[in-house]
């Protein structure tokens, strides 16, 4: 068998020039999809059903058939990116090809500092399905979800390799819990539920599928580790595709078993795949919604951490962050002052979060950043991707999409364009530090 091409990082060098040097990732296929179906496929599960049965009723369903649908030319896009520029910057090296240093040191800021707010909903989201199981209050909750959120850390300080060979075992065991959580719960549906379709009207359809962009974000996240992959080029369409495949029908079957099996419960209810299990097995089953949390959240962290951790370093490398962090930006490296500074900003947003205690707020923050690198993504790829090829046609489609996402998150995109004023004062200040050094 012919052994792949390794792949080609640009660093810098001595005297500020860059030069090329050659790593070799260690990604396949599996741990590749692996670690593209926790991203995508996370902690949406444990809650988001009821969120958007609350928001639109059966109709939620609606909303996650439409959203799987758009995931499929923004998986393909970000895809046919990462083939192409397998780096650690992900995102904010497409957008640095595309726009220059403005555009890329934004899209980082959002990713590095902005969406991190997401660990502390996804452990808080774990945490409170552990403590309706084995009993416990707001503290047990809070130090279970803290817990959640410093294993993971440990797990990725071993580097990409070692993470995706733990996700491969991780999202093998959610796939199996989940079809057998659905398949005990399916039985128990009535059709009854399904009606009215739409009580709340599209504009619930509407504040479903922004809600739901939690669930389907992930795509961006992952194009960090394209770099970590053995034949970039070859095995990334192929996880990607496995992945959307395995996200689109997971989510789908959750929304539409929940809906048809609760009913109006489904709108109420904070554990509503405690509540399925329950309708199915009885109060016993509570142990296999446990398994499935905790397997959820170690399987996201896994994921973003990696994608963090590398971006991180990429951003040390690249003059965003301090040169100290450049430290394992290349492929096949472990990032790990990257995850150090990562494991920071999760701290901080935890505070926030756990304090409050209501996730809504924040998790539409999240989406509403998510939506905003969406859109700087796809349109990097207008630019990068060779004109009238599957790819930008896919990117095309996407930069459609993704205006509808960014018109969905409304108000909240105040949070992103905060950002992005900070990363672009920060790039300012240190144009004018660069040009007093000489």
């Amino acid at each position: 068998m012919t052994e792949p091409a390794p792949s080609t990082t640009r660093v810098p060098a001595a005297g500020g020039t860059a030069e090329h040097v050659e790593h070799r990732g260690h990604l396949g296929v599996a741990g590749g999809t692996a670690l593209y179906v926790a991203a995508v496929l996370g902690t949406g599960i444990l809650v988001l059903p009821a969120l958007a049965a609350a928001a639109a009723g059966p109709g939620a369903i609606l909303a996650v058939a439409a959203l799987a649908l758009i995931s499929v030319p923004l998986a393909a896009t970000f895809a046919a990116l990462a083939r192409r520029h397998p780096d650690a910057g992900g995102v904010a090296t497409f957008a640095r090809r595309a726009f220059g240093p403005t555009a890329a040191r934004i899209v980082s800021y959002w990713f590095f500092f902005g969406t991190p707010i997401g660990a502390p909903i996804a452990a808080l989201m774990t945490a409170r399905y552990v403590v309706a199981v084995i009993g416990g209050g707001a503290a047990q909750t809070t130090l279970i979800a803290i817990a959640l959120m410093v294993v993971p850390v440990a797990v990725t300080a071993f580097g990409v390799r070692f993470a995706a060979s733990v996700q491969l075992v991780l999202s093998g065991a959610l796939i199996a819990v989940l079809v057998f959580v659905l398949a005990a719960a399916a039985p128990h549906a009535r059709a009854e539920n399904l009606q009215p379709l739409l009580p709340h009207g599209w504009s619930g359809v509407g504040l479903a599928m922004s809600l739901y962009i939690w669930a389907f974000a992930g795509w961006e996240a992952v194009a960090g580790i394209g770099g970590e992959f053995r034949n970039p080029r070859r095995d990334i369409p192929r996880a990607t595709a496995l992945a959307l495949v395995i996200v689109s029908v997971a989510y789908l079957a959750i929304q539409t078993v929940t809906v048809a099996v609760l009913g109006s419960g489904a709108s109420t209810s904070a554990v509503p795949l405690l509540d399925l299990v329950s309708v199915a097995t009885g109060s016993g089953g509570g142990v296999v919604v446990a398994v499935i949390a905790a397997i959820v959240v170690t399987g996201v962290f896994n994921a973003y951490l990696a994608a963090f951790s590398k971006l991180g370093a990429a951003m040390g490398r690249d003059g965003d962050l301090p040169a100290w962090f450049g430290r394992g930006a290349e492929n096949g490296a472990v990032a790990r002052r990257g995850l150090l500074l990562s494991a920071v900003v999760m701290a901080l947003y935890s505070v926030v979060v756990l304090a409050s205690g209501d996730l809504q707020p924040f998790i539409l923050v999240h989406t509403s950043i998510a939506a905003a690198v969406y859109g700087l993504g796809v349109a990097s790829a207008i630019v990068l991707l060779p004109t009238r090829s599957p790819g930008w046609w896919m990117a095309v489609l996407s930069c459609v999409f993704a205006a509808g996402l960014l018109a969905l998150a409304g108000w909240h995109l105040v949070f992103p364009a905060g950002i992005a004023v900070i990363a672009a004062l920060v790039g300012v200040a240190a144009s004018r530090r660069a040009r007093r050094r000489r």
